[in-house]
């Protein structure tokens, strides 16, 4: 099968985008200088593509509806069952809607790709499988994941099990409800402003976003590959630890991997706190919209930790205060290019792309007016500056994010940890229906402060539960070095074991 050779008309208007000029006589010259090119095109239409093979069978399974998806937490619940044994054996897993699993459906929370059902396994799906965990679905999530709250994807809000009415967190929403439900053992999360530990921390679960490529991306929908981060959520310290060690390693697939450092996560479980040193960061409390009960309750965290024998003291990190604004060109021009212009997989990099998805993404530009509020605002910002100032801020951005990366490093150099608040608040109610656009943006967007730095910088960051205020979870988050998630899980499992957080 031949591909379709362009015409003279199209060659001008492509040209005439380029700001080249051309009349009907050269652009015919051109095109006959062309068609040695097309020819090429030609061979790799006719060859097959090149993919990993799927190794379990499935089906494509149903959408649950009433009882049986009272949080509105599911997208599509199937079975996927894996190797007979291995270190998952016996556990369920619920995959981000934004992870590929074949022959499964998947919409990543966005009405322009409904109907997509992918051709290929995430790495990570094959890596849950191959250690014997059972894959049961994909949950709900926000709009092609942009939003922190959980009310903007196209199937409705996803409701927190604490407290029905209330946010559940975003993007992964239905991730964080489905485990803090007690619907499924572990969840797959994606974050790259806080969406693992958004939800964890309003759903009152534990949620990692480990060190910048630990965990390979391949067969997740990108959105940005310098801030793409995938991992684990979960009920218990021990079973994030355990999926870690399944996820993590390199792949030879995917660009955000760079020589990454694996352990066995769950050893670090039983080693105490005892002479850790621990940096409470200043700046990551009295946000502008902070809570007080929310800052009180992760300095009570704080003191737990001293209690454990940890020395435990506060420290000032003047650059974390503009961290946020160091990640807004990254996330919004980066999403823009990549995910949107780009059609999710971009170019210049070597690995796996999902062509298919690719193919079923770029879809949108003929049904842009139903993307979600939170994702066309997005968009504004980075097409102007794109546009505008050449893409210099993006640039500018991610110079600035190497001394903020140096900053933490340079504080964690005397700290084993540093901590603050995860949020500055607790779950916020569910936008009504007919909520007016500021509300609906604020609450896709005013939780981001203390998570958003570490996606520009990369360090490994987890939410922990570490209380509760008007019956809904309060989250507590330790930042680590590069590649130590090992100290994280260490202090977050003898938090843990210091009593129920639910009480304290």
């Amino acid at each position: 099968m031949t591909i379709k050779r362009a015409t003279v008309p199209q060659l001008k208007a492509i040209a005439e985008d380029l700001g080249i000029h051309l009349t009907d006589e050269r652009a015919a010259e051109f095109l006959g200088l062309m068609q040695g090119n097309f020819d090429a095109y030609d061979v790799i239409e006719a060859m097959p593509d090149y993919k990993p093979p799927v190794k379990y069978p499935r089906t494509p399974g149903f959408r649950p509806e009433g009882e049986e998806n009272k949080y509105n937490a599911w997208y599509v619940k199937t079975t996927v069952k894996g190797a007979p044994s291995g270190k998952l054996a016996g556990k369920s897993v619920v995959l981000k809607d934004n992870v590929c699993l074949a022959g499964v459906p998947m919409m990543n929370g966005a009405s322009t790709l409904e109907g997509y059902t992918p051709d290929i396994d995430a790495t990570i799906v094959t890596r849950i499988l191959d250690a014997g965990g059972t894959i049961v679905g994909k949950a709900h999530c926000e709009y092609f994941c942009l939003s922190g709250g959980s009310h903007t994807g196209a199937l409705g809000p996803v409701h927190n099990p604490r407290k029905m009415g209330y946010s559940a967190g975003g993007s992964s929403s239905g991730s964080g409800a489905l485990v803090a439900a007690g619907e499924v053992d572990m969840a797959i999360g994606g974050d790259q402003g806080g969406s693992i530990r958004m939800p964890s921390s309003y759903c009152g679960i534990y949620g990692m976003k480990a060190t910048h490529g630990l965990v390979p991306y391949t067969g997740v929908m990108p959105i940005e590959s310098t801030i793409d981060h995938v991992g684990p959520m979960t009920a218990t310290v021990a079973d994030n630890a355990l999926l870690l060690e399944v996820l993590a390693g390199a792949d030879g697939l995917d660009p955000r991997q760079y020589a990454p450092k694996v352990a066995e996560y769950t050893k670090a479980l039983s080693k105490g706190v005892k002479g850790m040193r621990i940096g409470v960061v200043r700046e990551g409390f009295g946000h502008p919209n902070s809570e007080k009960d929310v800052d009180e309750s992760v300095k009570a965290g704080a003191a737990r930790f001293a209690n454990l024998g940890a020395v435990v003291e506060e420290i000032s990190l003047p650059m974390h205060s503009v961290g946020p604004a160091i990640w807004t060109p990254v996330a919004l021009e980066g999403l823009q290019a990549q995910m949107m212009r780009g059609n999710g997989m971009g170019f210049n990099w070597k690995g796996l792309y999902a062509t298919s998805l690719l193919d079923a993404h770029s879809a949108w530009r003929s049904r842009a007016d139903e993307l979600s509020d939170s994702l066309k605002i997005s968009m504004f910002v980075g097409e102007y500056f794109i546009k505008h100032y050449r893409g210099h801020y993006y640039a500018k951005a991610q110079n600035l994010a190497r001394k903020l990366k140096a900053a933490y490093d340079a504080a964690l150099g005397s700290y084993d940890l540093l901590l603050m608040p995860t949020l500055p608040v607790k779950a916020t109610p569910l936008p009504p229906a007919d909520a007016p656009r500021e509300l609906y943006i604020q609450r896709a967007f005013e939780m981001v402060p203390n998570t958003a730095p570490f996606n520009a910088t990369g360090h490994p960051a987890m939410s922990i539960p570490c209380g509760m205020s008007d019956g809904l979870p309060i989250g507590l988050m330790l930042i680590g070095k590069y590649y130590d998630e090992s100290t994280i899980y260490r202090a977050a499992a003898a938090f843990e074991a210091a009593g129920d957080w639910n009480k304290m």
